[in-house]
């Protein structure tokens, strides 16, 4: 997958989108990680 930009517009309207996409994989990602650490912490209490 070779991508060519040939302006700087391209450029920067790529670069963004691809910004946006890792943020929101980051918004929802980390949430999740946090509520899977601490459900593991309050089952292992319980034994």
């Amino acid at each position: 997958m070779e991508t060519h930009f040939f302006t700087l517009q391209e450029f920067m309207t790529f670069t963004k989108g691809v910004a946006y996409l890792l943020m929101g994989c980051g918004l929802i990602g980390l949430p999740l990680y946090w509520i899977f650490l601490t459900g593991r912490d309050d089952e292992m209490r319980r034994f």
